[in-house]
């Protein structure tokens, strides 16, 4: 069984640079595997006189100021750029820092309609955004292969190149909950990642992946990401989780429990499948070194 990364959605709804990139170098000092960054430009659900920082460019800046860590989009939505540029992006942030990129990507939601009315950019319905994202990602993956893309229903030809040359690009993930977007991850990208999912609906999706994958002659991983309430009892963790529930924040995908508890869940996710996990640590600024000092050097399989 492979080693967990573990890996920290940044804070780029803080809409402050200098804080994002202390938690970038913070991360990296603690041992976190990467950090990412989701691409919102306001925070979805909010009004759009919120903050929120460009994902590419701010990639760009942490790239700058790390060594080791990778970053990464979680995730990118396809319809936001064209996929030429995406490409461009994408194969310029990995060289930029070695390597070190992941290009994250999925359809979006209803909930991000609003961006797209607020820059004046087209929306697609569910379906057609399905076939747009698999689009993108055979342009994405032809022009980091140093070959052109003919062109589809929705991604028009693009010849390239990309220069300097992408040498393969970076991996690329496909972000959704559906066993579709699972199947899609399996045939088309180099992961696969569940938001907030429960063990065991990310064990059977992690083995649809795994299997659909290797029908056609591929592997792919299986990545899990959420948001993470750490307490340091569970008298702490509930207290935080009904301060979110009084702040009007009514998820149903939050996992909540101490640092030990945490330890367990993890463990429960890399025998389910997952490569990686990352994390949203809410509350105090502390979580992310409680969690790289309590948990970090307990799960099986890291050094």
């Amino acid at each position: 069984m492979s080693a967990l990364k573990v890996g920290l959605i940044l804070p780029l709804f803080s809409g402050k640079p200098e804080r994002v990139l202390a938690v970038a170098r913070r991360a990296e000092a603690l041992g976190y595997a990467g950090v990412f960054a989701f691409d919102h430009f306001f925070p979805p659900g909010a009004p759009p006189d919120r903050p929120s920082l460009e994902a590419f460019t701010t990639l760009a800046a942490v790239a700058a100021v790390t060594e080791r860590i990778r970053i990464g989009t979680l995730v990118t939505r396809a319809s936001l750029r064209p996929a030429g540029m995406l490409a461009k992006l994408a194969a310029a942030l990995d060289g930029m820092s070695g390597g070190r990129m992941i290009l994250g990507i999925g359809t979006g939601d209803p909930i991000d309609k609003p961006e797209h009315d607020a820059y004046g950019l087209p929306y697609l319905d569910r379906a057609d955004r399905r076939a747009h994202l698999v689009e993108t990602v055979g342009c994405l993956t032809a022009l980091f292969a140093g070959e052109t893309w003919p062109g589809g229903a929705w991604v028009p030809p693009v010849s390239g190149p990309l220069l300097p040359p992408a040498s393969g690009g970076p991996p690329v993930w496909i972000g959704g909950f559906t066993d579709a977007m699972v199947r899609l991850a399996a045939r088309h990208a180099d992961a696969w990642n569940g938001w907030g999912m429960s063990i065991p609906e990310f064990a059977r999706k992690a083995d649809l992946l795994r299997r659909t994958a290797a029908e056609h002659g591929r592997t792919a991983e299986a990545t899990w990401a959420g948001i993470v309430v750490v307490g340091r009892d569970e008298d702490e963790a509930g207290a935080m989780l009904e301060e979110r529930y009084r702040k009007g924040m009514l998820e149903t995908n939050v996992w909540a429990g101490t640092a030990r508890s945490l330890i367990w869940w993890l463990e429960g996710l890399t025998t389910a499948g997952a490569s990686w996990a990352v994390l949203v640590p809410a509350g105090p600024d502390d979580r992310m070194a409680m969690i790289a000092e309590e948990v970090l050097p307990n799960l099986r399989g890291r050094s």
